[in-house]
């Protein structure tokens, strides 16, 4: 399993409508003197799994018996007692807190046996360069293997059995190999999600709104969804070995014991994710396909989405890659894409988090117009959201355009506050002071006061 690069991502990419990522030279950059110190997020509060468990059970199987592929497991498996973690290679300073933090969390949220040790462990997490995993496993920026501990030893066992998660029948060892020279946040996500697979699920499922188990890379890190299937994979009821059978006459009385909430909801299944999408959407938000191609497959996307009557997150992720790879030749017709997909994830609280990522592209198309007020207006309610999913990444992004629509509307006060308060944020959500600096100029550009 693997965190996959995406060229046009979620939040990192530009996000100016009709602009290019070299920013002219006549932007005004505001005078930030020295960085403050980086933000982070305080106690996690994430909201529990709001789905009938018998819609949660069918989750529960289809992540943890099947591969990505699709192909699907012999047996269930996991680690059987106390489970051990090591951090090796050169890990960056924030990899440690965070790795705590984590810890702490599956302990208390997911009822796992979990600690660090600094010997030998059942899991390693080896920090290396991003051109080391990249050389391992193109388009990679993180993931997990079993059976091994350091990456030199994955160069030689890939194409063996060995590192294969089908042939397993119980879960031992494995290592989790993570950028050391990325973001803060980049390491985190990529500890959050590879974790989890090394604990838990193997498979990734489109369908899944709330969850890191989503090749979307919407939710970055473990949601409520998340630890109720966490907690179950390790219920005494289960065991490394059981066949499909076995977990799916279990699972159901798991979930009633770990969810009581979750049965009084009644059953809203989604239905499954066809091959060919995921294969347009992959190929639309890949780093192999020039643009008309990914414009045609992001088309594609779309049009299976409409023919099945999709009204779910997949039919707002479709129409919002679309806007992302055309934003910069066709703004207008970007933007057209953007107000569907918002008009398509507002339909649930459970799109919440998306709805921030698309208003991020809303409101900076409304400040490349000349409209402040609408902006801050689209922007009011997702500070919040990106603040409770610690993302802060988003939460910088929001806070840089806010700041521009402040001062759009004749509030250069505030607007000078906002941007100070957006740089420790975006410290942590884009790594080095240059990063953040780049990522100031390009909003900054957004502001036809500016040009």
């Amino acid at each position: 399993m693997r965190r996959l690069i995406f060229p046009i991502c979620l939040v990192l990419g530009a996000c100016a409508p009709g602009t290019s990522g070299d920013v002219p030279s006549r932007a005004a950059m505001p005078d930030l003197g020295a960085m403050p110190m980086i933000k982070v997020f305080p106690t996690p509060h994430p909201p529990a799994a709001a789905r009938a468990n018998s819609d949660i059970a069918r989750d529960f199987m289809d992540l943890s018996m099947q591969l990505e592929s699709g192909r699907d497991l012999p047996v269930f498996t996991r680690f059987e007692g106390p489970i051990t973690v090591a951090v090796t290679g050169a890990p960056p300073p924030t990899l440690q807190p965070d790795l705590a933090r984590l810890l702490r969390r599956l302990r208390s949220e997911a009822g796992i046996n979990i600690t660090q040790t600094s010997g030998p462990a059942n899991i390693t997490i080896e920090a290396v360069s991003r051109a080391d995993i990249r050389a391992a496993l193109p388009q990679a920026a993180c993931f997990v293997v079993p059976n091994i501990s350091k990456l030199s030893e994955y160069r030689s066992a890939k194409r063996g059995r060995a590192t294969a998660w089908s042939a397993l029948s119980t879960r031992r060892r494995a290592a989790i190999f993570v950028p050391n020279d990325s973001s803060p946040q980049e390491v985190r996500d990529c500890l959050h999600e590879e974790l989890a697979q090394a604990l838990g699920p193997l498979n990734d499922l489109y369908r899944l709104p709330d969850s890191v188990f989503n090749d979307d890379n919407v939710h970055t890190v473990l949601t409520g969804f998340d630890m109720l299937i966490l907690r179950a994979s390790y219920a005494p009821e289960l065991r490394s070995g059981m066949t499909r059978r076995q977990v799916a006459d279990r699972i159901p009385s798991i979930l009633a014991r770990l969810n009581p909430a979750g049965q009084r909801i009644a059953p809203h299944p989604l239905s499954a994710t066809p091959r060919a999408w995921i294969r347009a959407i992959q190929t639309a938000l890949g780093p192999s396909a020039g643009s008309a191609q990914r414009r045609a497959a992001a088309e594609k996307a779309l049009s299976i989405a409409q023919t099945i009557g999709w009204t779910d997150h997949r039919r707002a992720f479709s129409h919002y890659a679309i806007g992302r790879i055309v934003q910069n030749t066709d703004p207008s017709y970007a933007h057209s894409h953007f107000v569907a997909a918002d008009a398509y994830y507002r339909q649930s609280p459970a799109t919440s988090l998306h709805r921030a990522h698309t208003a991020v592209q809303l409101a900076a198309y409304a400040i490349s117009q000349g409209r402040g007020d609408t902006a801050l207006g689209i922007l009011a309610p997702h500070i919040s959201t990106a603040e409770r999913h610690e993302n802060a990444a988003l939460l910088a992004q929001v806070l840089m355009i806010r700041a521009e629509a402040l001062e759009l509307t004749g509030h250069a006060s505030e607007a000078r506050q906002v941007r100070m308060d957006s740089l420790g944020w975006a410290r942590y959500g884009y790594g080095a002071d240059w990063a953040v600096r780049a990522k100031l100029r390009e909003i900054s550009a957004l502001n036809p006061l500016k040009g």
